[in-house]
């Protein structure tokens, strides 16, 4: 086998002879000496012919192991004999190695750039600490230079928008569906935005968005030629909204079907006399008391709904709310928010063995027994609990009722993946209201056509919808039927936004590690130049 040379060592293809390598404070310094062919002039492009002198350039290396290489690099400066040319001398540089206006080899300034466009600023200057390279936040930073964008837009072009703040400020993704890149990035989300640079970059033919309206405008007005395709999982999503808003209106219907339903027997136990039972006064139950005295007292007063929601830092859908809804409800409301704590699904056994025993039982053989039963918790709860009872402070146990947003989750999910206990449950839910049973058959009619693509089937499903669903899928589909060509689209070809949403995570991503200090050019130009 061959040896090999200093030179096919620390410079592999690269034109320098090495004439020595010495220590020095912690540092490897290589002096070597240019060999490659005369150099082309910067400005004019003609090969030089006449060397003008030689000087020693310093450029710091790669590390090798734990030191650090310096490279003394002498280097030809040559004469440039075009007479109409402005330059008359420049400096050679050896390809692999050297650059303009740059101390560090090219091999070490990728390095660098890749730091800064993973890291940033501050977090790349500390990686190189440890490395044991010589680099702060600035020159990190210098290195990083946006792509250049192509003059044509992609055939297939996804757009979405992104927050610099959320609810305030926004920007737009533009990505190349097919390859998956990003192509763009826009400050803002306005239509006036995306039109002009579907203006400057045509080319785009098919255009996968969501719901928003502002890009439909722009493509309208720059593309009107253009496919439109609706996003399947933002469908999806608004299909979620609305089955959920139902199960919000009908909640009242599971209330009262479970409470209609017959009570298991109890063994008889002799009577025990009790304090009436009354609401408890939890934090959120005072806070809604406080609420709607306040939002009551300056109503009172003539004040605006607007003026209340700035005086008392609330939404101005929450003032009404508590302006239209009798205290009772709010209140019913506000219990029905409290999550069940671990000792929710042992209430109805303690308060039975309570009434059974008089009132004379021990709170730690109460605590024993549920806890042979599966109770996780801490005995303290278990007495905190029966002292209520015997105050009379005790909240009812109240019927096990699935939240609005549980049942959404089992019916958007495809049948198979429920578990029995979940289809029962749903199935009961479905006896109570025959709303939620239209709401859910809808749902999985359409989510049915989203997983296998049958878009000649939209247009029925919305007529279906329009005439006997609840009123949040009457909207839905009247949503659908005002975006019908997109959503048609989105429901029959392969295109997606799915590309489009992954890089949208990666550019929160990076949009937090910045802490909101950088500029909008660092931001673009990282996402630009990462792979």
């Amino acid at each position: 086998m061959a040896s090999k040379t200093v030179e096919d060592v620390l410079f592999p293809g690269i034109d320098v002879r090495v004439e020595r390598v010495s220590d020095s404070c912690d540092a490897l310094v290589v002096e070597a000496v240019s060999t490659a062919r005369p150099g082309w002039c910067p400005n004019c492009q003609k090969r030089a012919r006449r060397v003008h002198s030689s000087y020693q350039r310093t450029l710091n290396e790669r590390p090798l192991g734990s030191r650090q290489v310096v490279v003394r690099l002498r280097v030809r400066r040559y004469f440039c004999d075009r007479k109409n040319c402005s330059r008359r001398t420049f400096v050679e540089q050896v390809p692999g190695l050297s650059e303009r206006h740059r101390r560090s080899s090219t091999g070490l300034t990728g390095w660098l750039r890749s730091i800064a466009i993973e890291l940033g600023g501050r977090p790349a200057a500390r990686l190189c600490r440890r490395l044991r390279l010589t680099a702060g936040r600035t020159r990190l930073l210098r290195l990083l230079t946006a792509p250049a964008v192509p003059d044509r837009a992609p055939w297939v072009l996804g757009v979405d928008e992104f927050a610099f703040r959320k609810g305030c400020t926004y920007g737009t993704v533009l990505v190349d569906v097919e390859a998956g890149r990003v192509v763009d990035v826009l400050p803002d989300r306005t239509s006036e935005t995306f039109t002009a640079w579907l203006t400057e970059h045509p080319g785009a033919e098919v255009i996968c968005r969501d719901r928003a309206t502002a890009y439909t405008k722009a493509v309208k007005q720059a593309v009107p030629n253009a496919l439109e395709v609706a996003d399947r999982w933002h469908l999806l999503q608004n299909l979620s909204a609305a089955v959920e808003k139902t199960c919000h209106q009908h909640h009242d219907c599971l209330r009262k079907h479970a409470e209609e339903e017959p009570v298991t027997e109890l063994p008889e136990a002799a009577p025990m006399l009790l304090s009436p039972a009354e609401l408890p006064r939890t934090q959120i139950i005072e806070r809604t008391r406080h609420r709607y005295e306040d939002i009551h007292r300056l109503l009172e007063k003539r004040w605006a709904i607007s003026a209340i929601a700035r005086r008392l830092n609330l939404d101005r859908k929450t003032v009404r709310r508590f302006r239209d809804t009798d205290l009772e409800q709010l209140l019913a409301s506000a219990r029905d928010r409290r999550p069940n704590g671990v000792l929710e699904p042992f209430k109805g056994y303690l308060n039975t063995r309570f009434t059974e025993a008089q009132g004379q039982v021990s709170g730690t053989r109460l605590f024993l027994e549920i806890q042979g039963r599966g109770y996780r918790g801490s005995r303290q709860v278990v007495r905190k609990h029966l002292a209520a009872l015997r105050a009379g402070t005790a909240e009812p146990v109240r019927a096990d009722i699935p939240s609005p947003r549980k049942i959404t989750s089992w019916i958007m999910r495809p049948c198979e993946t429920l578990t029995e206990s979940q289809d029962e449950r749903l199935l009961q839910v479905r006896l109570a209201c025959p709303d939620i049973t239209r709401a859910c058959d809808l749902a999985r009619a359409f989510a049915n056509l989203v997983r296998h693509q049958r878009g000649y089937l939209l247009l029925e499903w919305i007529r279906q919808a329009e005439q006997d669903a609840p009123k949040p899928m009457q909207g839905f589909a009247g949503f659908l039927r005002q975006d019908l060509d997109a959503v048609t689209a989105g429901l029959t070809l392969p295109w997606s936004s799915g590309v489009v949403e992954g890089h949208v995570n990666r550019v929160k991503t990076l949009k937090r590690a910045m802490y909101g200090r950088a500029s909008f050019e660092l931001l673009r130009t990282r996402i630009l130049a990462q792979p």
